[in-house]
């Protein structure tokens, strides 16, 4: 039972970075793709928007049961990362917040000026939650300071940590070419072709960073539990980015996108492998954290819970579903927001 909820809580985070993933990339996109030799091309700006909109609230949905499955069947976990990390956790949220108000409400503003302001929340709300997922990513690999009783509190060093912000850049540029895929398979006309350029200039960029960020984690001494998914990683992140820039190049954008999906699920994966048994590593105590069956709720409540998680598990995978079916056509013009 420790497995399966391991294994649905991990399925659920693969979900969010792969479906929240793209809405992220979109919004760091925005300000390239909205843009021609002219300045503002609010057409375009809009058209970007309305290609992200009918996702934008529904992909959510998985880091919400993501949460729910952390504090049920996780509960120690839940309140020692929560807690421990909330810097990033309150960075996060705050980014999200700012994101899908500002999507909202730059759709009823009439001054250009106010559009701007709106705009500029849009993109830093994709930026931030980026940057905040893949610096826990890096800071689950390098280990927190855990303590007795499951506590643990983060120094400014731990946050700032090389490896940690690398982490950080190269999710932010996954996304961002994970975002621009995205709109060359749902957009038309020039946004599409805005969203492939950029999506390829984001693959180049992260295609170094990953490889910048093995090398650093080599060379300062990051060793998870496991080194063979974290080494596969590595090999794999680059390859997938260089096939998604291959596949835009072909005029494939279907393809790309599944290349720039894998790449975006592949940090949860590789983390979750490399640290097992562990979901949280000690940086003070090598060899020792805390582990699944110290996290995870007692037999009885995951019976329960199985019996929730039956039902809910395949409604998210069909609403999911249902959604990319009923909008799965090219978006041509501007739209609601």
């Amino acid at each position: 039972m420790d497995i399966l909820w391991l294994a649905i809580l991990g399925f659920l985070l693969t979900g969010y970075f792969v479906l929240g993933g793209y809405d992220y990339g979109v919004q760091l996109a925005l300000p390239f793709t909205a843009r021609d030799e002219g300045g503002r091309d609010e057409s375009a700006r809009r058209q970007t928007l309305a290609a992200l909109g009918p996702f934008f609230f529904g992909n959510e949905v998985w880091l919400i049961g993501a949460a729910g499955v952390l504090f049920g069947a996780f509960p120690i976990l839940e309140g020692t990362l929560l807690s421990g990390a909330y810097p990033l956790i309150v960075a996060l949220l705050l980014g999200l917040a700012a994101g899908k108000s500002a999507l909202q409400l730059r759709g009823r503003s009439a001054s250009a000026f106010d559009r701007r302001v709106w705009d500029v929340l849009l993109t830093a709300g994709g930026l931030v939650p980026a940057m905040a997922l893949g610096m826990l990513i890096g800071l689950l690999l390098t280990g927190v300071p855990l303590h007795g009783g499951h506590s643990f509190t983060l120094s400014a060093g731990e946050v700032l940590h090389p490896f940690v912000l690398l982490c950080g850049l190269s999710t932010v540029l996954v996304f961002a070419a994970h975002g621009g895929a995205f709109l060359a398979l749902r957009a038309d006309g020039r946004v599409a072709a805005r969203g492939a350029a950029f999506a390829r200039r984001a693959a180049a960029w992260a295609m170094i960073a990953a490889v910048t960020t093995a090398a650093a984690g080599a060379a300062l001494g990051v060793r998870p539990a496991n080194a063979a998914p974290a080494i596969a990683a590595a090999f794999a992140l680059p390859a997938l980015l260089a096939g998604a820039r291959a596949a835009l190049a072909a005029a494939r954008p279907g393809l790309a996108f599944a290349a720039t999906a894998a790449a975006a699920a592949l940090p949860v994966v590789a983390t979750g492998l490399a640290n097992y048994p562990y979901l949280l590593v000690s940086s003070v105590t090598p060899g020792a954290g805390l582990t699944l069956a110290e996290s995870a709720a007692d037999g009885a409540t995951l019976r329960i819970l199985t019996g929730f998680g039956v039902v809910i598990v395949p409604v998210i995978l069909g609403y999911q579903a249902f959604l990319w079916w009923a909008f799965r056509g090219r978006v041509a013009r501007p739209g609601y927001f």
